[in-house]
């Protein structure tokens, strides 16, 4: 497992907690690997979710330490999504 991927878990688990009911989702970080979250919690791994987001570790870091909005990320370009728009949404206001 990349650093980056390994750092992006734990910032996950702390923003996240013990797990995310809505569904399952996937961040993809590109050329590092993907993270899954789940109502088990978060860990990294490449399985299939009902949504995958994909971005740049540098996007991916704004979006954590909360310098870039998620829905803005998206908007702008840097972050896209693929299946389920509504569970994004929700996971972006985990995020927020």
């Amino acid at each position: 497992m990349s650093d980056v991927i390994k750092a992006a878990v734990d910032a996950l688990k702390s923003r996240i907690g013990d797990g995310f009911d809505a569904g399952t989702a996937k961040f993809v970080i590109d050329g590092e690997g993907a993270i899954l979250i789940d109502e088990t919690g978060v860990r990294a791994g490449d399985e299939e979710t009902d949504v995958t987001l994909t971005a740049s570790a540098d996007t991916f870091e704004a979006i954590l330490s909360g310098d870039l909005n998620p829905t803005s990320a998206f908007m702008s370009g840097k972050l896209s999504v693929d299946g389920d728009m509504g569970l994004a949404m929700k996971l972006g206001s985990a995020l927020a």
